[in-house]
């Protein structure tokens, strides 16, 4: 394995040396210059990848937009819910987020997602009842940094009434569950993302996840700019809706210089 890489996994695993597994993917076999250079891609053709996440070594996904339709079903009731996968690229991928959700209503409910090393319960998300939109709307602007380039950091809105909920993920993936769907695919077809039933997405194979201590400090700001002082918890789609993925990584964004050991992350 790379001394590039294993010095993540050092990182992470400090306090449980026991949870470090046996890593064996592209990632492994890099050498540090390779692996350099690999997460130094940020475009593949005219997708634009935001610093969140980077695919693996041997693309065996390679990042693509598009959006495809999928089905959450609940585990107890058994009833099933409409969904629309979306990659974006990074230059209307905000702006997108965002038309979206002021679809869902003038009131509504926020999820705050975190899978930072450092939390004690592992992923964690922070639950918030009747928010009005133009101050979401305004607080997200003003954290557009870490929605969109801390690949440990995700954000839910959701109306319970509709019920609707647009996720935007720390994989940087817009998933929209429940009906209607066809204003929200208009949105993404208006924006050139164009439905690709079969296409794969990042989550799917290898991938790497970008995050540091830089951006775990501006969890906690957003985290109180919505009011999010307790370990809220309230069940949502995105928390049970998962797709089948490969070995998650993390790696430190902070210009990812081998040279500097200012990185916070870990295999999730």
């Amino acid at each position: 394995m790379s001394n590039y890489l294993n010095r993540f996994f050092q990182e992470a695993f400090h306090s449980d040396q026991n949870a470090q597994p046996e890593v064996v993917n592209s990632f492994a076999k890099a050498s540090d210059d390779q692996l350099a250079a690999h997460l130094g891609v940020d475009q593949y053709e005219a997708f634009q990848l935001t610093e969140a996440v980077r695919p693996a070594m041997d693309l065996k996904v390679k990042p693509v937009q598009g959006y495809r339709h999928d089905v959450y079903v609940d585990e107890e009731s058994g009833g099933k819910v409409p969904v629309v996968m979306a990659a974006v690229s990074k230059d209307v991928l905000f702006s997108t987020f965002i038309k979206m959700i002021q679809r869902l209503g003038s009131v509504v409910d926020v999820v705050l997602e975190s899978s930072h090393a450092d939390s004690d319960h592992g992923h964690v998300d922070l639950y918030r009842e009747h928010i009005d939109m133009p101050v979401l709307v305004s607080i997200l602007y003003e954290y557009e940094d870490i929605l969109m380039n801390d690949g440990c950091t995700g954000v839910a809105v959701l109306n319970p009434n509709t019920p609707q909920e647009i996720q935007f993920e720390e994989h940087k993936l817009l998933i929209v569950y429940g009906s209607p769907l066809e204003p929200f695919e208009f949105m993404l077809e208006n924006n050139g993302v164009v439905e690709r039933p079969d296409m794969k997405f990042i989550t799917e194979a290898e991938h790497i996840h970008s995050s540091s201590e830089k951006y775990a400090r501006r969890f906690e700001e957003l985290r109180t700019d919505l009011g999010l002082d307790g370990n809220q918890r309230r069940e949502s789609y995105s928390d049970s809706f998962e797709n089948e993925s490969q070995s998650e990584e993390n790696w430190g964004d902070e210009g990812w210089n081998p040279d500097e050991d200012n990185t916070q992350g870990g295999l999730l």
